[in-house]
């Protein structure tokens, strides 16, 4: 099987902005993005950090809404950051929340405004002393990848139009032969 790009534009542009694609996907991973409402969701998170005050990496965490026996484990990142999402209703507001890292138990209730409908509803459970909570806000990445993919089409867009003019000055060069 053969790859080439054809000499109308449109090929290599689509290719430019994939490639833009694949850098910003590598650059940076896309966050987490949850199935269901606003009103729905409920998020715990967190880090797990050793005596040293550095992120446990791949430790595991138990996140379980007692009441309703409902719970997932989840794994801590390179960080020792972790994540967990629930599909809760506001019926679950004040259920007893275990969360367990280490051996280490603590719990909370579930708490939340249940007339608000937007606001993201979110617990951070925090074990180990010292912990680095420093990551960046997520508006952060969202407005990075929102920058690089508007720059990657507009690189795309040079090259197609680059690639036009090029074509229609060679063509305009041929007609002058000809005559």
């Amino acid at each position: 099987m053969q790859f080439s790009l054809k000499r109308d534009g449109w090929s290599r542009g689509w290719l430019v902005a994939l490639v833009g694609y694949a850098v910003q996907n590598a650059l940076f991973p896309s966050m987490v993005m949850a199935t269901h409402e606003a009103d729905h969701r409920f998020t715990v998170e967190g880090y797990v950090c050793g005596s040293d005050g550095k992120g446990v990496i791949d430790t595991e965490v138990l996140v379980k809404d007692t009441k309703i026996s409902y719970g997932q484990v989840v794994k801590t990142n390179g960080d020792g950051y972790y994540k967990a999402a629930f599909h809760l209703h506001n019926d679950n507001l004040g259920d007893p929340l275990l969360v367990e890292a280490k051996g280490e138990q603590q719990t909370h209730k579930i708490q939340f405004d249940p007339k608000d409908l937007e606001a993201e509803r979110k617990l951070k459970v925090n074990f180990g002393a010292g912990c680095d909570t420093s990551a960046p806000p997520a508006w952060l990445w969202w407005g990075v990848g929102v920058v690089s993919a508007a720059a990657g089409g507009f690189v795309g867009m040079k090259v197609v139009r680059s690639q036009r003019k090029y074509e229609r000055a060679k063509g305009k060069s041929q007609e002058k032969r000809k005559t």
